[in-house]
């Protein structure tokens, strides 16, 4: 994490944003540990819509900014999100929003971005573990379902399920996997996470490993419930009052 290079290619189509924006971040293979040669990056972040545009007779106009092109040879995805919409989802059980906001591979920040940060904390629930259930269900069927299978669906179910089991323990949003196999000790994921960043984006598993990685994912789905029922996170966000405080206030200004 702390060797990643920012694509200048990535800081100019943001400067391109409409908008004044709170926080840019990079989310994706790059967050997650694992981006191949040809991966492209996945840029999300809040943005600010101005005051007439927020209480005109069409505020959902903007309120999200979706942007995909290949730029100087590189695929860039960029979604924001006006801060209503955005701080909305944080106030439900979105681990994807979350991981957002705290994702260390910063493009754009500002001081709203530290409390919102802080702010985010208290909105986490034990109820996102419903989250990082879903999400890993979904990623299995994507991983079950193709042949030949690849490595980089099955690397998303592991990366789910141990960011699900990690905040539910930890109460702290991590979404790098190299990172929370320091944690795990999972052996056979250096030599997954090998075999995609060195590419080809398709690169493939013998179906003999399957039975193998059924059973350590439903292993690694037992420990995601237990880590949600013994969980010290709360039922409900914690935080709502002061999310609609920092969103007027930066409505405002």
């Amino acid at each position: 994490m702390t060797n990643f290079i920012l694509d200048p290619r990535v800081v100019a189509q943001v400067d391109e944003h409409p908008y004044p924006t709170l926080f840019v971040t990079i989310s994706g293979a790059h967050l997650y540990g694992f981006p191949s040669p040809d991966s492209d990056y996945d840029i999300r972040g809040a943005h600010v819509l101005p005051l007439s545009d927020a209480v005109g007779l069409w505020p959902e106009k903007n309120e999200t900014i979706q942007v995909e092109r290949i730029r100087d040879g590189l695929e860039v995805d960029l979604v924001t999100h006006d801060l209503k919409k955005f701080f909305a989802m944080l106030l439900k059980r979105n681990g994807y929003v979350m991981e957002q906001v705290f994702s260390p591979l910063i493009v754009r920040t500002s001081p709203e971005h530290d409390e919102l940060k802080a702010i985010a904390r208290r909105c986490l629930t034990r109820h996102h573990a419903h989250h990082y259930f879903g999400f890993f269900q979904t990623q299995w069927r994507l991983f079950e379902k193709e042949q030949p299978r690849r490595v980089k669906p099955l690397l998303y179910v592991y990366r789910v399920l141990l960011t699900g089991i990690h905040l539910m323990r930890t109460g702290e949003v991590e979404a790098n996997l190299v990172t929370l196999n320091e944690e795990f000790q999972l052996p056979f994921l250096p030599d997954l996470i090998a075999r995609k960043l060195a590419g080809p984006e398709r690169s493939t598993l013998p179906d003999a490993d399957l039975a193998f990685h059924q059973r350590e994912c439903q292993r690694l789905e037992s420990l995601l419930k237990a880590a949600s029922e013994t969980s010290s996170l709360p039922e409900a966000p914690q935080a709502s009052r002061e999310l609609n405080e920092l969103l007027v206030r930066c409505r405002l200004r």
